[in-house]
């Protein structure tokens, strides 16, 4: 268990706040009549804190399957990881673009850039410790990958770190980081640290909602689950200096609570009482 130790630490994430939307991509023409069709059953999402509490995503159910199988991760190859990047993404792409028709609203991707070394974003200045990084300024997910990484590939881990960065794109496009943003920017301090943590958890609650569907493919055993999730209980607070994450066992509550239920609708932190976000 020492890999997993050294490997989950260096998986802790960070999100950085950005404005702004990126250029929607083009259709093929000959789906435009589909696309033309699925717009008009969609509904925009809804406003102010109802955005957050009552988004129409947490009314449809089990996450869709992608039947995501990203491939083996050898050691010591640059190409294989990122080709194991891309193929997770797909499957992200995949599961919430249905998700997202089940709940009547638009879908966009998120870009994905790969890097080997840390870099600045629209959003601001890469931080130390962070492994995967979503700027909302231009909807893409930054994946870092590492020396320590490509020496000890761990697909699980890989795979939860991708999987929140891509709570965050859905939080962006779904509407929820609409109240989220403009409730933070009212708020006072201690406020803005529990906003935070809604925001936080409630990414990694998605996360580990897609690591449900992804159990018997990647594959995800119950070791590998269980430790990760002690470990953070016990250790996912440390990287940060305040308390704008949650403290370890209130994300390990939601990564359980998201995993063992495999639904959207588990991960609404925003309606959670105050003690299930500390």
């Amino acid at each position: 268990m020492k890999k997993l130790t050294s490997l989950l630490a260096a998986g802790v994430v960070l999100s950085l706040a950005g404005v702004g939307t990126a250029a929607a991509e083009a259709k093929p023409a000959k789906a435009e009549q589909q696309v033309q069709s699925q717009a008009q059953q969609q509904v925009a999402p809804p406003r102010g804190k109802a955005a957050a509490t009552a988004n129409p995503l947490y009314r449809t159910g089990r996450l869709a399957n992608a039947n995501c199988t990203p491939g083996s991760l050898p050691k010591g190859s640059t190409s294989a990881y990122k080709r194991f990047l891309t193929r997770v993404t797909y499957c992200l792409n995949k599961s919430w673009a249905s998700q997202f028709r089940k709940a009547g609203l638009s879908f966009s991707k998120p870009r994905l850039r790969i890097i080997t070394k840390k870099v600045n974003t629209p959003c601001g200045r890469w931080s130390s410790g962070a492994d995967g990084v979503y700027c909302s300024a231009n909807r893409t997910m930054y994946m870092l990958i590492t020396k320590t990484n490509l020496r000890n590939p761990f697909p699980l881990g890989i795979t939860r770190l991708m999987a929140h960065e891509y709570g965050h794109h859905v939080q962006q496009v779904s509407g929820i980081w609409n109240y989220y943003w403009g409730a933070r920017a009212r708020a006072s301090r201690s406020t803005q640290l529990l906003l935070s943590r809604r925001s936080e958890l409630q990414a990694e609650c998605f996360s580990a909602v897609f690591m449900n569907t992804v159990r018997d493919t990647l594959p995800v055993t119950s070791e590998e689950w269980n430790y990760t999730v002690d470990w953070f209980r016990k250790n996912g607070h440390k990287a940060w200096a305040q308390n704008d994450h949650g403290k370890g066992p209130t994300q390990a509550f939601w990564m359980s609570r998201g995993f063992n239920s495999g639904s959207v609708g588990s991960c609404n932190t925003w309606a959670a009482s105050s003690r299930h976000v500390a």
